[in-house]
């Protein structure tokens, strides 16, 4: 995943990290602020169209009405997931125990 910082260098993802919280936040914001603007033109839409359609006036006052619920709960869905391992990630060897007959008594043990 490929990133530009402010001063315009390009910046690399290289971990299976997530976001950062605040690129989170702010992802969230911008999606409320669209839905809202959203939702203000369906509002205009229907007082303007009322006396000329009625029927696609009803429709903009209902999207008017669903809008906001829906960015309330777009917003509020939470952080994205924990991406999954690599697939090239392989496991530490397994060392294998000593069996109870290859110890071998010496002089040293009593």
């Amino acid at each position: 995943m490929q990133r530009t910082k402010r001063n315009g260098a390009e910046v690399f993802r290289i971990t299976g990290a997530r976001m950062g919280l605040a690129e989170d936040v702010r992802g969230r914001q911008r999606r409320y602020v669209i839905s809202m603007g959203i939702r203000t033109l369906s509002v205009v839409a229907t007082v303007i169209l009322w006396n000329v359609e009625r029927h696609v006036a009803i429709v903009t006052l209902a999207a008017g009405l669903l809008l906001p619920y829906i960015a309330v709960v777009i917003a509020n869905a939470g952080r994205e997931s924990t991406p999954s391992l690599p697939s090239h990630f392989v496991p530490a060897p397994v060392r294998p125990a000593l069996e109870p007959g290859n110890l071998r008594k010496t002089s040293d043990q009593s």
